[in-house]
């Protein structure tokens, strides 16, 4: 019941802002209301989910303001667990990024209807990059960060236009840290993180683009 949520939620299927009933999603999840509010209760925690005392429950609202700060801390936690990783990664390291990097390669460009499965290809690859780092801490706040963005590269992937090669953006990375170029690796990660919400940002100050309320 957790994943499921959180998948509908990541992917808009249930919108920023709507209201929870849990005696209405109990039948749609198949779960019991108890079931359903101890998923919704982790889904707060996750900052997905936003309470309204006794009122119940409602999706997070989405905002430019909360893509920036996403973006800027994820962009800061990544690239040093990148820098970390190379500084001690060794040959285990190097084949589970080469073994991610092909992985989602395989998938590239999004084909209709794979889009979920690209998304678990992604995150295995950008696990793959830090997973040198020495704080499991790290990692679990980067996977919180990562569902975020994910929410708000679906809206941007929907943009009319909507034009990236993001193979080519994971091959740059993967080139540097195999060529062991820390800073080039950590510059190029953060321009990859960067360019979803800098295409989203352009669309809604030039009105292409409305994020839900």
């Amino acid at each position: 019941a957790y994943a499921r949520l959180r998948d509908d939620i990541v992917t808009g299927q249930l919108g920023p802002g709507e209201r929870l009933r849990v005696e209405h999603l109990k039948t749609d999840y198949g779960v019991s209301a108890g079931t359903l509010r101890e998923a919704i209760t982790r889904l707060a925690s996750d900052a997905l989910v936003v309470t309204e005392g006794q009122r119940g429950f409602r999706v997070a609202p989405i905002t430019t303001e909360d893509l920036e700060d996403i973006t800027n801390l994820r962009v800061q936690i990544e690239t040093e667990a990148l820098r970390q990783s190379i500084r001690a990664g060794d040959a285990q390291w190097r084949q589970r990024v080469e073994q991610a990097f092909a992985a989602i390669s395989a998938e590239e460009p999004i084909a209709p209807g794979r889009r979920h499965a690209w998304e678990q290809l992604n995150t295995r690859f950008h696990e793959a990059l830090g997973s040198r780092h020495a704080s499991p801490w790290t990692l679990r706040v980067l996977r919180l960060l990562s569902r975020h963005t994910e929410r708000y590269r679906c809206y941007a992937m929907a943009l009319p236009g909507y034009l990236r090669d993001v193979h080519a953006e994971h091959a740059a990375i993967v080139k540097y840290v195999f060529q062991g170029q820390e800073a080039r690796a950590a510059l190029a990660l953060e321009a990859h993180i960067r360019t979803t919400p800098d295409l989203l940002i352009q669309a809604l100050r030039e009105g292409r683009a409305v994020l839900p309320q």
